[in-house]
């Protein structure tokens, strides 16, 4: 099962960033950007959002991604 922690890393890496770039680029902390792509259950929405809006994206609970 793909996680949103799996999507960013993957979206990161094609987009060339390191953690460090994808953090200062999107305005997040880098232990966010880390604890996100390890899959940390309890990270803030909001903070999810802003990374997702990296790539185009957000998040929307409840609602899977077709």
């Amino acid at each position: 099962m793909s996680t949103i922690g799996d999507y960013i890393k993957k979206e990161r890496k094609k987009a060339g960033l390191t953690q460090e770039d994808f953090a200062i680029r999107s305005g997040l902390g880098l232990r966010f950007v880390r604890e996100l792509e390890q899959g940390k259950e309890t990270v803030r929405l909001d903070k999810v959002n802003q990374a997702l809006a990296m790539f185009g994206k957000e998040a929307v609970p409840g609602k899977k991604e077709d």
